[in-house]
This record gives structure tokens, C-alpha cells and sequence, in this order.
């Protein structure tokens, strides 16, 4: 029989053991050892059934046992300490807390998902694993930080196979009152609610949930509430779910909803208000929209609003394709603001024109949320060296005229939160030889360029610990994988096989994240009997542990998947490969650990960054990849391997995955295996050993999440947190009309004349060339511009590369055309082909950088004869 109704009987903790909830609804537990330990002596067997949750542990532990451990003096001197502990932490002074003054007095940080732990399933893949990490980095060293998402009352879907490896997909219901969440509530104890206008005068209500991530509050928003209709309830249904309007009303949520929610947060709390919004990809760029209708409602005009929002605000973008950014139909975004729906102080116009694809190639009836989320953002980054680079290219056509390595997008390579994924048998190895103190603080804090105690590690402990790895993994393997045959339909009596599945003496390579194209889950099997001969090599055998989710919609995708299962069912390899379904957090934190290699082969340059690997190397896992996102940054011989491309122009789809594909068969046969299995004098592959300590001792410094979020405190949040203070109403004022005065004039503006003392197609390296350039500004002034010389060398094509810039000064007064004189010298200090532009470019104090307005004056094209200098 199925229940009429459902609700949450909690326990009552025996008031010795009252601390247990509150460090239950710390999320810190999830990587602090300590905390886990304690709560898993509360009763090891029901911490297992609980999947290792402190909120359900709590809920299924016997009144008796609860009452033996209020009188056990050794388990109260443990909590005690606990909660000492996490008092320390919670109060205590840390990085951010001693750096110099100027730093926000809070950052928001919006993001559509967050990978905190499992028991809080509100994550699809990386993006949201990143959004947690950087949350629990933010907390460990001590930034201000509030995260916003949505509370998914079905998170993202639970996978399983059919018995023919097709993937299916299961959404358990989530009750937030079993979940490590409180409910915001204003002083009285009502629930604390904000509220959206959806057009004919319905409404999107909400309930704000709290998840306290160490010292951050994460606050989630919930649609299912009584005063919804049906459709308003269902808007926070799934992850990623639906699409059309019911996706763009979760990103109006989340956008706006979450700056609703940001305030009623500081007010009820006192929390400093945020000082910078960082919106972590396109999906909540309508945060911007919300803050620009508070200005106006307090007598800013829209463009004074609009610069004032910008100076304030971080935008990072994930993808490296057009095709993975969200874009809504024009008349449906209009259909949603203005008048008779949200924001109805700012004209629809307005609106839409932020998320319009004015560039070239663009689409005029679509809404792109990343486009919104660039104009209304004064500061940008994409997550790896090669993806900034990647996005300045996608993203170019924004600012016409640009090269795109001036493109205002920067980069911050992503990092990982090394408490969160370190195996404790590596954070302990590391404790024998520095202290757990500040083992815990390197990994945490980080700033170290290399962890040099590293070297002092016996070759013995570093081969021991990575069997121990491996074995652990090889256990859970088994019974991961029995646990999907029987649910396949497999009876106990056919799964005898599985006790040999896997050897923890075998080289073991793993394989696990989402299951789009271009991550090619399959490209391992494109020589089949190539890879059975790997698998089953008499000498150096290896083996395979795959896991991966295709998202619900992408049928080809699950082929993907099914294929790779077919081939991991033959009885003739299925010891030595493996299929594990429904990849998560609870897997990954084994998986990485246990695997000697990690092995990542996107199509170049698709993976913004890829940090999965990272968390493997942080175990000891030597990487095996193709050089795309942070591997392309970091690659060393050192670290592992690179899987050579073939992504020229005239190569075809296939013949590329052959050739990339013969290209990692190569390397696991002739590289990777040999040095494996090898042994030295003392019995142990030394090689493999040295490549594991050069791994830990200077990769795993680079890779923390500590390091990512101290670089956009310091490149981004800290130079935000200026404009945003710089900006107040009056200078805003002034920056909005600067911008439209000179937009209106800019069509004056010409590089009309210019002269260089050089007059030969040759030149002695060490010149200085004289430059007289003679220029119209029509209404503008010398304090509106900057006059650019730009050199470099040339290609075939006279394209200038590796740029130089000299600004040029005006000399004299206009003549009686109106037309000025700049003059300037460029020194020729580099040999070969060799030339110069000019250009005028706006200049105002408050830009971020010169090419902020997007406008760019240079010499006709008739001009360019013999207007450049040559050096052969």
C-alpha cells in the first residue's frame, strides 16, 4: 500500500548529544575526516544504510543507542571537540581575513547547480562540482561568500541499465526535511518568501532553503509551494529538465529570485550585502536585470543603473561551443518582462537588446543568455589558458574591430577542493611527514609552488599506498557492478563471475564523466581487437573502469553508452572491463583514488577544462589525455601523457578518431605498460614511482580550488569591488552619458593621414621610426581617446602578431578642418617581416579595458600602402 501523505518524523537527540544536529547541518562533515568519524561510530552499520548522511543517520539510530552514547564520556569528549573544532573554524581568522584592505565586503555567487555531497543530489556533472568546490574553497579560506542556486525537488536522474545496456533514467522524489537544509524564516518563524510576476497577473513563488557550506550560506530556492499553481510548482522540478519556458522561468528564478533572496538573507542575518555578483555560466545572467530595476526604483536612469551593475559584476563561461549555451525565443523573453509580468520599470526593448546576437552570423529572433550575461558583466573569464582563448574567438564578434586576443575575457583555470576528493590514505602519508595541521592547510590553503616533503617518501610507502588504492577500488567495483546485474534482472546464482572481476595487481585505468559527442566515450573501442589484446595481455594486462551519465534527452548519447556496455558484457573481457551506472559523487571519491591512469580524450579544443583529472593526480593518478583545457596548460612528461590530435582543417571526423584512437593504443602498449610493470633493483617500478612523486609534489599545487578562488579574489572580485565602490550614482551618471555621447559621435572619428620619417621597405633592427598622424575626433576631444600605435611582426597575410602598443600624443591645436596631429616614435626591435597600424580607441578612467565599448577607429584600407615599416 502507498501512503496519502508524507512527512519527517526527526529525532530527539538526548540533550549531551544535542551538537550532533548542528554539526549535521554543517556541510563542512563532507570533508572534514574527523567529523565523518565521529558520526560513523554513532552506529557503523546504520552509517552504511544512511549512505554515509548525518541527516538520515540521525533519523534511523535506535533511541537506545542514542541514550548509551549520552552516557559514553569518550563519545562526549569526541563531540565536544568536534564542535570545537568547527566553532574554530567557523569564527577564527583565515587567508582572506589577513590580506590587505579593499577586498568585498561580500561576494554572490550564482550558479544553476552545486556538487556539495551526495547527500545533497543537486548536481548534473562538472559545472555544478565546480560550483561546490569553489564554495568550499571560499570556506576554508575564510571569503565572504553567499552561494544561490535552486533546491530540485527531483535533483538530477538516477541511472540505471536494462538488460540489454540501454540507459534508463529514475527521479526519486527529494523531501527537503531529509536533507542537511534549514528553512529561512523571517523573525516571527514564518517561512521567509520571495515572489516573481509571471504575465496575467499569476505569480512564481518560492521558499528560500539554507545549506551552511562550512562558513558559506547557501541559499536554494523552491517552487513547490501551497501558494503555486501547478505549473509555478513544477518549476524546480528536475535539473536541466523541460525546456522552452519552463527552462527559461528556472533561470528567472535563479536570477532574479536569487538577488530577492540575497537580500532578505542579509537582512534577516545581517550579513554584509554583496559587493560583487559572480554568475557562473549564462543560466543566471537575469541577476543583472534585478539589480539594475533596484537602482531605478531609487532614481538612477537605466543606463546609469546598468554601468553601476556592470562594475560590480563577474561573469564565467563554461562552454567552448555556441551550441551548449541556453537561447530562448525573442518573443518569449518579451512576453515575460515589461508591463504585465517581472521587472516593469525597465522597457521590454531594453531587455531583449542585452541578449540580442547583433554580431555577424547571429540569430535576431534569439535570447542568448551568455551574450546578456557578457554585456552586463564588466569583468569575464572562461576556466582554462585555452579556453579564454577559445571564447575571446567564440565571442569576438561582440567587439567588431578586435583582434580576438583583445577580447575582454580572461582566464582563471579551474581548481579542485583537494579535502573533498584526497583519499585519507594520501592525506595521512602526507601528515607522517609535515603534521596534520599543515597537511590539512596545504591542501586547503595552498600557495606553496611545490609540496617538496614529497621527496622524502620512501619509494615502498608510494607503492604500497597505490596498491591499497587500487585493491579498495577493485571491492567496490564488485559490488557496485553485482548491484547493477541484479538490478538488470541477473540472478545471484549467474554472478559468480563478478568475484574475479578486476585484480588489484593490474595496471587500472579509469574513464567516468557525462556522455556528450565530443567527449567520445567510445573511442577507446574503435580497434576492438587492439584493445582486447591490451586488456588481456599475458605480461602487461590492463583494465578499465567506466562510468558516465548521457543527459535524458540525447538518445545518441545512450547508444554511446550502450555500446560501451555490450562490449564490457563479453564473457571474454568482462574481468578486465567495466560499466558502472549511475556516476556520482559517492563513486568518483573511490574511482579517482584507485586508478593508476586517467584517461580524457575530448575532441580538441572542446573541454573548457576537464577537472576530473585533476582530482585523480591530487591521488597519485598519472594522467593520459589529450591536450584540451588545463591538460594543454600543465602538461608535463613529468605527469603522464599526451594523446597526440589530428584536428587540422582537412581532416574528416573519422579519420581523426583513427588516428587519435592508434595513437592511445600506442601509448598504453609501448609507453605506458612497460614502465608500469617494469621492475628495478629493488623490485619495484621506479619509474612509475617517480612519475606518482613528481605528480603529487608539483601538480597537486596547481590544482586546488584554494588557488582558483584566490585568483578571482585578486584579478577579479578585488578589482570589481573597486568599480562597484567607484561607481556611485553620480560617476555612474557620468560614465553613462560619456559612453553614449562618444557612441553617438563615433561615426566622426577617422585615422585620416600618416606620415613616418622611415621611407624605404627596409629598416635596421634597432630604428626608431618617427610616426605624424593626423586624425578627426568630430565632437570629441583628446580626453575622449587614445591615439594607438600597434606593431609586431606579420604573416603572409600582413596580419600583426605578438602586438605591441605605443599610445601616440597630441601635438598642437586643430587645424581649421578640425582635424589633429599625434605624433610618436616605435622602436624596431624585433627582426623580420614587420608592421604597424594606427588606431583611436575611447579612453575613460573607468573602463576595464580599452576594448569595453566595443568601438575602434582605423585607417582606410587605401591607407595601408606603404603605410606600414617592413624589416627583412
Amino acid at each position: 500500500m502507498k501512503a496519502i501523505r508524507r512527512f519527517t518524523v526527526r529525532p530527539v537527540l538526548p540533550e549531551p548529544l544535542r551538537p550532533l544536529g548542528e554539526l549535521a547541518h554543517n556541510l563542512r562533515w563532507s570533508w572534514h575526516a574527523e567529523t565523518r568519524d565521529l558520526f560513523q561510530s554513532v552506529d557503523p552499520q546504520a552509517w552504511g544504510a544512511a549512505g554515509c548522511d548525518p541527516v538520515r543517520l540521525l533519523g534511523r539510530v535506535r533511541p537506545a543507542r542514542l541514550a548509551e552514547l549520552a552516557g559514553d564520556r569518550r563519545f562526549r569528549r569526541r563531540l565536544n571537540a568536534a564542535v570545537d573544532d568547527l566553532d574554530d573554524y567557523l569564527t577564527g581568522d583565515r587567508w582572506y581575513q589577513t590580506q590587505s584592505e579593499g577586498l568585498p565586503a561580500a561576494v554572490a555567487y550564482f550558479s544553476p547547480e552545486f556538487g556539495i555531497t551526495a547527500a545533497l543530489p543537486q548536481y548534473s556533472g562538472g559545472l555544478g562540482i565546480l560550483a561546490g568546490d569553489h564554495l568550499k574553497a571560499a570556506s576554508d579560506l575564510g571569503v565572504p561568500l553567499i552561494g544561490v542556486g535552486l533546491l530540485y525537488r527531483h535533483g538530477y536522474f538516477r541511472q540505471t541499465l536494462s538488460r540489454d545496456g540501454w540507459q534508463q533514467e529514475h527521479y526519486p522524489v527529494l523531501d527537503p526535511n531529509e536533507l542537511p537544509l534549514t528553512q529561512l524564516a523571517e523573525a516571527g518563524g514564518t517561512p521567509a518568501r520571495i515572489s516573481l510576476a509571471l504575465p496575467g497577473g499569476r505569480a512564481l513563488n518560492a521558499r528560500i532553503w539554507l545549506a551552511q557550506v562550512g562558513r558559506v550560506p547557501l541559499l536554494l530556492l523552491d517552487s513547490d509551494v501551497e501558494e503555486n499553481d501547478l505549473g509555478a510548482r513544477s518549476v524546480t522540478d528536475r535539473l536541466y529538465g523541460g525546456g522552452g519556458e519552463h527552462r527559461l522561468l528556472q533561470e528567472m528564478l535563479l536570477g532574479i529570485g536569487g538577488v530577492r533572496a540575497v537580500r532578505t538573507y542579509c537582512r534577516l542575518t545581517g550579513h554584509p550585502e554583496p559587493e560583487v555578483f559572480h554568475t557562473n555560466e549564462g543560466h543566471a545572467g537575469f541577476l543583472g536585470l534585478e539589480r539594475i530595476a533596484e537602482l531605478c526604483a531609487r532614481g538612477l536612469d537605466f543606463g546609469a543603473a546598468l554601468e553601476s551593475v556592470r562594475g560590480g559584476t563577474v561573469f564565467t563561461t563554461h562552454t567552448p561551443v555556441p551550441a551548449g549555451i541556453d537561447r530562448f525565443e525573442r518573443d518569449l523573453v518579451a512576453r515575460h518582462f515589461g508591463p504585465d509580468a517581472e521587472l516593469p520599470g525597465i522597457e521590454t526593448q531594453r531587455v531583449l537588446a542585452l541578449g540580442m546576437e547583433t554580431f555577424p552570423g547571429g540569430e535576431p529572433n534569439l535570447f542568448n543568455m551568455a551574450v546578456m550575461g557578457l554585456r552586463l558583466a564588466q569583468r569575464a573569464n572562461g576556466v582554462s589558458l585555452l579556453h579564454g582563448r577559445v571564447s575571446r574567438e567564440m565571442f569576438a564578434g561582440l567587439w567588431p574591430g578586435f583582434d580576438a586576443e583583445e577580447v575582454p575575457i580572461t582566464s582563471v583555470t579551474n581548481g579542485v577542493h583537494a579535502p573533498t576528493w584526497v583519499a585519507p590514505e594520501v592525506l595521512r602519508l602526507g601528515a607522517r611527514r609535515i603534521g596534520a595541521q599543515r597537511a590539512e592547510d596545504a591542501l586547503a590553503v595552498g600557495g606553496s609552488e611545490r609540496w617538496d616533503s614529497m621527496a622524502d617518501i620512501p619509494d615502498q610507502e608510494i607503492w604500497e599506498l597505490r596498491r591499497t588504492l587500487r585493491e579498495q577500488l577493485v571491492l567496490e567495483v564488485r559490488e557496485r557492478l553485482g548491484a547493477s546485474w541484479r538490478q538488470r534482472g541477473a540472478e545471484s546464482a549467474e554472478l559468480g563471475w563478478i568475484d574475479g572481476v578486476l585484480d588489484p595487481d593490474v595496471l587500472t585505468i579509469g574513464f567516468a564523466r557525462r556522455v556528450p559527442s565530443y567527449k567520445r566515450l567510445t573511442l577507446m573501442l574503435r580497434d576492438r581487437d587492439r584493445l582486447r589484446e591490451l586488456l588481456l595481455h599475458p605480461e602487461r594486462p590492463v583494465q578499465i573502469v567506466v562510468a558516465g551519465k548521457a543527459h535524458p534527452a540525447d538518445d545518441s548519447g545512450k547508444r554511446l553508452v550502450q555500446e560501451l556496455v555490450r562490449f564490457a558484457d563479453d564473457a571474454r573481457v568482462r574481468h578486465r572491463i567495466v560499466f558502472l551506472p549511475d556516476y556520482g559523487m559517492a563513486m568518483a571519491q573511490k574511482l579517482y583514488p584507485g586508478c593508476d591512469v586517467w584517461l580524457n580524450n575530448p575532441l580538441r579544443p572542446l573541454e573548457a577544462c576537464g577537472t576530473s583529472g585533476m582530482k585523480a593526480a591530487l591521488n597519485g593518478c598519472l594522467n593520459l589525455s589529450v591536450r584540451d583545457g588545463w591538460w594543454d596548460e600543465w602538461f608535463r612528461p613529468d605527469f603522464g601523457w599526451a594523446i597526440p590530435t589530428a584536428d587540422g582543417s582537412g581532416t574528416d571526423a573519422e579519420r581523426r578518431d583513427d588516428i587519435e584512437a592508434a595513437a592511445l593504443y600506442d601509448l598504453l602498449e609501448q609507453r605506458i605498460t612497460p614502465r608500469f610493470y617494469e621492475r628495478g633493483r629493488g623490485g619495484l617500478p621506479d619509474r612509475w614511482i617517480e612519475m606518482v612523486r613528481q605528480t603529487l609534489a608539483l601538480l597537486g599545487p596547481r590544482v586546488l580550488a584554494g588557488r582558483m578562488v584566490r585568483e578571482y579574489v585578486e584579478r577579479l572580485y578585488t578589482p570589481a569591488a573597486r568599480s562597484h565602490r567607484a561607481l556611485v550614482p553620480d560617476v555612474a551618471r557620468e560614465l553613462a552619458e560619456w559612453k553614449a555621447r562618444v557612441r553617438s559621435a563615433w561615426g566622426a572619428v577617422s585615422v585620416d593621414h600618416v606620415e613616418t620619417t622611415e621611407t624605404t621597405a627596409t629598416a635596421e633592427l634597432g630604428t626608431t621610426v618617427g610616426l605624424r598622424v593626423r586624425v578627426g575626433l568630430g565632437a570629441l576631444t583628446p580626453d575622449d581617446v587614445e591615439v594607438q600605435a600597434v606593431s609586431g611582426r606579420v604573416d603572409a597575410q600582413d596580419r600583426i602578431t605578438d602586438a605591441a602598443v605605443v599610445p601616440l600624443k597630441p601635438a598642437g591645436t586643430p587645424d581649421l578642418d578640425g582635424h589633429r596631429l599625434y605624433e610618436g616614435h616605435l622602436s624596431l626591435d624585433r627582426t623580420g617581416p614587420y608592421g604597424y597600424t594606427i588606431r583611436i580607441l575611447p579612453a575613460h578612467r573607468l573602463l576595464a579595458s580599452a576594448a569595453e565599448p566595443g568601438l575602434v577607429a582605423l585607417p582606410a584600407l587605401e591607407q595601408g600602402e606603404g603605410a606600414g615599416v617592413l624589416l627583412r
